[in-house]
């Protein structure tokens, strides 16, 4: 028999992140803070209006683009939040959630062997979306040293005559780290000049906590070269809703309608009553989600520098990136033990790039109970580790 399988799709791993939960779904007394998943309920308004959505039979195929009331919806947010405005009709496009838009985004704008420059460490479709397309995945090393932001510098010297996309991936996941309007504007500079369109991933956009968050398609000259890419997953607490949307040029949302029309045909309708709903009026339920998260990361960013253990600050999304060098193993290594013997899951860095070698995805999308459990264990770790090394070093 022939192989039946595409060598491109063979080729690609398994996500990193994966490992790890798989062995802790055997373990029933582990803690996890590998989840990108809220711990908060969708709340009640919303699922009110799904539900109703079902009780008044709304269990049709929407059109290709998604409602028209949550397209315009949409537009008003953007109009609204960041100033930004969308045809809803030509602009708009729903999605079953921010993955989707990134795979039918890539499959339409990419020719065979075009490149996309995408930074690393960040969240993991990115590259298999590009290479499922036929493009060619560059990867931007991000720095600790520069609080794993993209600088123009580093855009620049990846550059070349062949690169159509840069992907931007902030607020950041797995670091947290943001760019603030001075590094957009760098960045969008060269775009420019360069002829670079930009897909900007903004999931995390309502998670912000040094201010509010910027989106490059503000920038001049950018608008017409962006894919903003957003859903209703994490602001919302809508992860199993399935829900998200691109925003761009009219020429691009429509080829990927196209796409999205033969493969998927329309999103969730329930999902789509629901995030009508959301957008209207859940602009204070966002906030309460936020500022929960806020006093989770402060508290982590505290225990960390109490315990030493070396780790920027992060002002993004619900994650945090903490440094393992000192204790000389790789990431894998660190986690596995840590799983193992504190029970306590967290995810390896280079599950997002192998710059994230020597650092662990912390989520704090947990309640703060939970997190003071789980860092009084990293605490003891961290201690054990330190003693054997100490006696390493004697011996």
């Amino acid at each position: 028999m022939r192989n039946p399988l595409a060598d491109r799709v063979v080729d690609i791993p398994f996500s990193g992140i994966r490992k790890f939960f798989d062995i802790v779904s055997e373990m029933p007394e582990a803690i996890s803070l590998g989840v990108g998943e809220p711990d908060f309920d969708t709340p009640w308004h919303i699922r009110d209006e799904g539900i109703y959505s079902l009780e008044k039979g709304r269990t049709f195929y929407t059109s290709n683009s998604g409602l028209k009331e949550l397209r315009q919806e949409i537009a008003n947010y953007l109009k609204r939040r960041q100033n930004l405005e969308y045809d809803a009709m030509k602009e708009v496009l729903i999605t079953v959630g921010g993955s989707e838009a990134i795979d039918i985004g890539m499959r339409v704008m990419l020719n065979p062997g075009e490149e996309v420059l995408i930074p690393q460490p960040s969240y993991v479709s990115y590259e298999p979306c590009v290479v499922l397309a036929g493009g060619v995945p560059v990867i931007i090393d991000l720095k600790e040293e520069n609080d794993f932001r993209l600088t123009a510098k580093e855009l620049s010297d990846a550059i070349t005559e062949k690169t159509k996309i840069l992907v931007l991936p902030f607020p950041n996941n797995p670091t947290g780290a943001i760019l603030e309007e001075k590094d957009l504007r760098e960045i969008a500079k060269i775009c420019v000049e360069k002829d670079i369109f930009v897909m900007s991933d903004e999931i995390y956009a309502e998670l912000t906590y040094k201010e509010k968050h910027i989106s490059i398609a503000q920038m001049p000259g950018m608008q017409e070269r962006t894919i903003l890419i957003n859903g209703f997953s994490k602001a919302y607490a809508m992860t199993g809703w399935r829900l998200g949307y691109a925003c761009g040029p009219a020429d691009i949302i429509e080829q990927m309608l196209k796409v999205h029309q033969y493969a998927i045909m329309c999103a969730p309708t329930t999902s789509q009553y629901a995030a009508v709903e959301a957008l209207k009026n859940g602009d204070e339920d966002v906030q309460e989600m936020r500022e929960a998260y806020n006093q989770r990361r402060r508290y982590l960013v505290h225990e960390f520098q109490e315990m030493g253990l070396k780790c920027f600050e992060p002002f993004g999304a619900f994650y945090i990136f903490p440094s393992i060098q000192e204790f000389g193993m790789t990431s894998d290594e660190f986690a596995t033990r840590f799983l193992m013997e504190e029970k306590v899951a967290v995810v390896p860095g280079t599950a997002f790039g192998a710059c994230g070698e020597g650092f662990l995805r912390i989520s704090y999308a947990y309640s703060l109970e939970n997190l003071k459990v789980a860092i009084g264990r990293l605490r003891d770790f961290v201690e054990r580790l330190r003693k054997e090394k100490e006696e390493r070093s004697i011996k």
